[in-house]
């Protein structure tokens, strides 16, 4: 059972983006529009699509292949597939354009993927890891209740100044100051996530207890977007993945596993 609120908005929504949209990749910009659609092609988070007219010309290469409806996203209509040249580096495949059979609103529009490009914006700010749903809250608050962290019997974390992020249709997830954690469990990871709202992990570790190794449990952002400040430098652990206890309270762990 979840102890958080959950996401509402259903699969196939579509809705205007109010901010102007650049995606570059080798240095030059690919995209630049005031006129993308959200559109949410699972409830969890929207993708972009962006005005085949706001793509710089001559960038795209048509692979010659075309998707009917059915084959590709249910209820987009055709899609052609499309790759992306820019001067010497190539990303096939990763470019889909859609006809005029498309749900209105979204002919002529292109979907890129977004590991494709190098680096996205909105306005003059680098948004991380996929767009940002205008409907998600995320906030940072400061607690002084207590919070344990434990996997297979051993303590790994306890605070009593935690700060708790609140993520619409995700768990609570805890940030611990350092001094917090027994860091004789922790092993350093190469691991780097990336999230919309919170930026570029910076750290990430593995736990040890006894004999296993229980891999990528915690994380760090120590340089967050602004809006994150207050996580800067501290640790959280996957609830998914680890016991949590809040003053004495067991935390239930979800029953499907989140990134960070």
């Amino acid at each position: 059972m979840r102890d958080y609120p959950g996401t509402i908005v259903p699969t196939g929504h579509i809705e205007p983006v109010p901010r102007r949209i650049r995606a570059f990749l080798g240095g030059r910009a690919v995209l630049d529009t005031t006129q993308a659609r959200y559109v949410w092609e699972h409830p969890h988070f929207p993708q972009y699509y962006i005005p085949l007219a706001d793509v710089a010309p001559g960038l795209l290469i048509d692979e010659q292949h075309t998707e009917q409806p059915g084959q590709g996203k249910p209820g987009q209509g055709t899609v052609r597939r499309y790759g992306l040249r820019v001067d010497g580096t190539s990303r096939p495949g990763c470019a889909r354009v859609h006809a005029e059979d498309a749900p209105e609103g979204l002919a002529g529009t292109v979907r890129f993927d977004w590991d494709a490009l190098d680096a996205w914006f909105e306005e003059d700010e680098q948004v991380f890891g996929h767009p940002r749903s205008p409907y998600t809250r995320v906030d940072a608050l400061r607690s002084t209740r207590t919070v344990r962290v434990a996997l297979d019997g051993v303590l790994l974390a306890e605070s009593s100044c935690p700060v708790m992020v609140f993520e619409t249709g995700l768990p609570t997830r805890y940030y611990l100051d350092r001094t917090a954690l027994d860091f004789s469990h922790l092993v350093p990871s190469d691991t780097v996530t990336a999230c919309p709202y919170k930026g570029r992990t910076t750290g990430y570790w593995s736990v040890r207890t006894g004999g296993a190794t229980h891999p990528d449990l915690a994380w760090t952002y120590d340089f967050p977007t602004r809006q994150l400040l207050p996580i800067a430098g501290l640790v959280a652990f996957y609830n998914e993945k680890v016991d949590i206890t809040i003053d004495g309270r067991p935390v239930p762990r979800p029953d499907t596993a989140f990134s960070d």
